[in-house]
């Protein structure tokens, strides 16, 4: 019997939340099979079984969110018989209930709502809607949003259960009617007018109802709630400076442009300018190693290895920043071979926890849209982060062996540096940005490619 925990994925993610099962109890799984998905403040991802066999128990609901290490689920072994009686998920204690009001004679019975099976003993607290299906607390912030009545909604999770999916596809094709108000001798209460729902401004995202005609009233979703949090504490810990400097790419652009065809034949993508920043950074952070650090209780961890965080936008709904582990050991074609990996899978929510740890310097990669210059925010807890800005044809000054001046069309971008200030002074960040320059500048990138 195999006990199937909930991953770590991050070193600073404390807790999960199960989205979707993919298995039920009494299927069979293989090792490395996808069996549930999981979203942290992190990341979203699918998580494989650790083991082959059947899924005994289920001990963790859709919509539910536990502690790293918590015991979700459990497989046996696949060439134990199943007993006669298939395994049955334990029941809460039974939930008082009112007495039921009788209804008038004359009022019509309304259907039975079907009710969801009981939920584990693990979560016998948890809180329930009329009828004794468990919610989960983003199902019951949706529900009561957007006055819903839970038992006219139909639950595709495990055992019928209501999913957030459930909820918004609720929200976004029902348009209830007025209630039929019960039969009663109490004078009829005036209910106050409804707003007609707004049609959504992204297909992702379900409307809200809004209270000024022609707006769309859109609920911060937890990746942008948990964002502007880490965000916040970020600008809090660390003393934030900017320090940006201005490369001439044109010795990359020629060797991009004479590799450029045979390069997407071998490899299948382009080669952009970000594996020649992450390549020369190897060699700028071992000499500059202050900035390959992070900061500790009252000292400066200054790490022997580099490992590259590059942050990865995922369709417009946040942030993850997937790792290259020891960038110090590859060469740039390793290294653009590892970034298109890892920014695939993290959009198609495939990283696993070790994709994720353990990043010394961080880059966030703005230059796709042609910016000029950002000042991002660094990547707690770590010292210090680069913003890749737009690269584009530009006039410059160039001077011959003789000390002759021209004017060229070179290419050119900005190199933005947001670092923190306990770890070093301005110095410091000058001059290893300086060292990154000089190196993309003069490298001998033909080589690289050979």
């Amino acid at each position: 019997m195999a006990d199937i925990r909930m991953p770590q994925l991050g070193e600073t993610v404390t807790e999960g939340t199960i989205t979707k099962w993919f298995k039920q109890i009494g299927d069979s799984v293989r090792e490395d099979e996808v069996l549930f998905e999981v979203s942290t403040d992190k990341v979203d991802t699918e998580v494989p079984s650790p083991a082959s066999g059947i899924v005994t128990e289920i001990l963790v609901i859709e919509g539910a969110t536990v502690d790293v290490g918590t015991v979700i689920a459990r497989v046996g072994a696949a060439t134990v018989a199943p007993p006669t009686d298939p395994p049955t998920v334990p029941t809460a204690p039974p939930v008082p209930t009112a007495p039921p009001v009788p209804a008038a004679p004359t009022a019509p019975t309304a259907p039975t709502a079907p009710t969801a099976p009981a939920v584990p003993a693990a979560f016998s607290g948890a809180p329930l809607a009329e009828g004794g299906a468990v919610l989960s607390p983003v199902v019951r912030r949706l529900i009561a949003e957007h006055g819903l009545d839970p038992t006219s909604i139909i639950g595709t999770g495990l055992g019928g259960r209501i999913t957030r999916a459930d909820v918004e596809a609720r929200i976004a094709t029902a348009r209830p009617g007025p209630e039929v108000a019960p039969v009663s001798d109490a004078p009829t209460p005036v209910s106050a007018p409804v707003t007609p729902p707004v049609t959504p401004a992204r297909t992702s995202t379900a409307p809200v109802r809004s209270e000024t005609a022609g707006d769309v009233h859109e609920p911060l979703n937890r990746i942008r709630r948990l964002t502007g949090d880490y965000m916040v504490a970020s600008k809090s810990t660390s003393p934030h400076v900017l320090t940006a400097i201005e490369v001439d790419y044109e010795r990359i652009e020629r060797v991009r442009r004479a590799h450029r065809d045979p390069w997407k034949a071998s490899e299948g993508f382009s080669l952009t300018y970000l594996p020649f920043i992450a390549r020369a950074l190897s060699t700028a952070l071992r000499e500059y190693p202050y900035l390959n650090a992070s900061v500790g209780e009252g000292e400066l961890i200054v790490h022997q290895g580099t490992n590259l965080a590059i942050a990865v936008d995922i369709n417009f709904e946040g942030l993850l920043a997937p790792v290259i582990h020891d960038l110090d050991s590859l060469r740039l074609r390793a290294i653009a071979r590892e970034i298109v990996d890892l920014a695939g899978r993290a959009r198609a929510k495939q990283l696993t926890a070790d994709d994720i740890i353990g990043g010394t310097f961080t880059i966030t990669n703005a230059g796709q849209y042609g910016t000029l210059m950002q000042f991002p925010i660094i990547n707690q807890p770590q010292v210090a982060i680069l913003s890749t800005d737009g690269v584009a044809r530009k006039p410059v000054v160039i001077t011959d062996v003789h000390g002759n001046e021209s004017i060229g069309i070179h290419s050119v971008g900005v190199l933005a540096l947001a670092w923190d200030h306990r770890a070093f002074d301005g110095a410091y960040a000058a001059a290893f940005l300086n060292r990154l320059r000089e190196i993309l500048e003069t490298h001998d990138w033909e080589a690289e490619l050979a």
